[in-house]
């Protein structure tokens, strides 16, 4: 009887080594496949994100293309003699403005002042500087000779301003001299005899 005790007790405990074997071997399974299923979902996932950030940067490439391409052309018309640049439509409605606003001229509105000179004369060039650096600044409209449009001025002006504008006209004058210097009419110098 004891070797048959000794049978079941061996019975048993292999059962028990078996048993534990078994479960042992389907957690580990279960182990495995919860891992692996961990890794396709980050893998997934990881796919999604990637997908997202490049469907983003693809527009903001798009966009800057666009930007790009809008760039160079506004460069190649630069590049372009004036007479055969597009008429610009802000150019054209300045043109034809009616008189008065001519006269009276409004504080241009933001917009306006990056718009060009209305023509390439030296006046207008200057205007448009001054109205850029101050667009309140008024100029009056003098179409009498130079004598009566220099009392007209000297009449607006107060002294400190008309002195500086007859230093500068000293000035100017001085430069045209210098520049287109008069003949003597004619004086000839003799010359020594020796």
């Amino acid at each position: 009887m004891a070797e048959e005790q000794r049978d079941l007790i061996s019975d048993r405990g292999s059962g028990v080594v078996s048993m534990g074997n078994t479960q042992r071997s389907a957690l580990g399974r279960k182990a495995a496949f919860s891992t692996l299923s961990i890794l396709v979902a980050l893998l997934i996932a990881g796919q999604a994100v990637t997908i997202y950030f490049v469907y983003q940067q693809s527009g903001q490439i798009s966009k800057l293309t666009k930007t790009s391409q809008t760039l160079q052309l506004e460069a190649l018309q630069w590049k372009l003699p004036a007479s055969a640049r597009p008429a610009n439509k802000m150019k054209m409605t300045m043109v034809n403005r009616p008189l008065a606003m001519k006269v009276l001229p409004l504080a241009p509105a933001v917009g306006d002042m990056d718009m060009a000179p209305a023509s390439n004369k030296t006046e207008d060039q200057v205007k448009h500087l001054l109205l850029q650096a101050d667009p309140r600044k008024m100029f009056p409209e003098l179409k009498d000779n130079l004598m009566d449009n220099l009392k007209r001025l000297k009449k607006t002006m107060n002294d400190a301003d008309w002195k500086s504008f007859e230093s500068w006209m000293h000035k100017w004058l001085l430069f045209e001299m210098a520049k287109n210097p008069k003949p003597d009419g004619g004086k000839a110098i003799p010359a020594e005899k020796g």
